[in-house]
């Protein structure tokens, strides 16, 4: 009996990271995610493929998206445009000879790996500490974010380890711990930033952020979102954003990629979105927008002077970053801006 399309995808699925390894080299493993530039295996970061999650549903592992095009599929559709197959047959018959071939991983369930994960993930953020007095401190200080009252998302460890690869062996560096929150408070998540000794700057290495658990429609979040919410990408995007808006509930999506991808909370009526300027940030922003205005709610791009506004903040200051946005709100919104507190 042949097997359906579905089938070979939910096969190909539980060897995600084999067949990304395989079809798409020129990409490169993010957390639970791996990362490329397009269907067709070209080098960037606008793809992305979930390598672990469940069978099926929400989160399911073997699915991607690109977040230039909007385009998305699972695994089947993915060696098919990598191999630039146009007959469904041969993609099935190519994905065969595939799933024919012995595996160099061990296989683990898909769901098993996304649990082991999350609570992973759970396990660094309750052994980490508050941020006050810590080296976590001195960095957001140093990104002209000196206010860390009201930031419980955010945790220090003193000795996170870090591997450069899976089976490298890990160096304790210190590092402050995001937590990546689902609408209902629990941590999916977290976002290591790996420090300098001094905390002065993210540590010198290869890829000093690194992510754990399930980020995908989640967030870093500041404050308790109802009919209002700003989010963007990074966290110290939104922490230059609360210095002048202190009362806004934010969210940091964590990438351009899961900025598109971002679960509007239902009881939000008004977004901002905090845009990055590049091509990637104003993809992303417009993918959300779209998705958000579909939904019935009224959302806005807020844009920085320079790359984000962490860099508006510290090249220009308080003061500038509040005359760059009042225009940008709504009227009634405005109060929000600190100098009309």
């Amino acid at each position: 009996m042949h097997e359906t399309s579905r089938e070979i995808a939910r096969r190909l699925a539980e060897r995600a990271i084999d067949v990304c390894r395989l079809y798409l080299p020129n990409g490169k493993r993010a957390g639970d995610y791996w990362i490329v530039g397009d269907p067709h295996g070209a080098k960037g970061r606008s793809l992305f493929v979930r390598l672990v999650g469940p069978q099926s549903g929400k989160g399911a592992a073997g699915k991607w998206q690109d977040a230039a095009t909007g385009e998305h599929g699972d695994l089947l559709d993915l060696i098919a445009a990598a191999c630039r197959i146009t007959n469904h047959g041969d993609a099935r018959d190519e994905a065969r000879r595939f799933l024919n071939r012995s595996s160099p991983h061990p296989l683990l369930t898909t769901g098993r790996i996304h649990r082991d994960r999350t609570q992973a993930a759970q396990r660094l953020f309750n052994a980490s500490q508050p941020i006050a007095s810590t080296l976590a401190e001195i960095y957001l200080g140093r990104r002209g974010i000196p206010e860390i009252a009201g930031l419980g998302a955010l945790r220090f460890h003193p000795r996170c380890a870090y591997r450069d690869e899976a089976d490298a062996r890990p160096e304790p560096w210190p590092a402050m711990i995001a937590a990546v929150t689902n609408d209902d408070g629990v941590v999916t998540g977290v976002l290591r930033t790996h420090l300098a000794r001094d905390g002065r700057s993210k540590a010198p290495l290869a890829a000093p952020r690194k992510a754990l658990g399930s980020l995908a429609g989640n967030a870093v979040r500041f404050g308790d979102a109802q009919d209002i919410l700003i989010v963007g990408e990074g966290i110290e995007t939104v922490l230059s954003l609360r210095s002048v808006l202190p009362s806004l509930p934010l969210a940091a999506a964590l990438s351009a990629q899961h900025l598109s991808m971002f679960r509007v909370p239902p009881t939000v009526r008004r977004l901002y979105i905090a845009v990055d300027r590049d091509d990637a940030g104003f993809r992303a922003a417009d993918v959300l927008r779209r998705r958000a205005i579909d939904s019935g709610v009224n959302a806005m791009r807020l844009l920085p002077r320079r790359k984000d506004f962490n860099d508006d903040l510290v090249s220009d200051g308080v003061a500038a970053l509040t005359a760059s946005l009042a225009p940008q709100l709504a009227l009634q919104d405005r109060i929000a801006l600190r100098q009309f507190r």
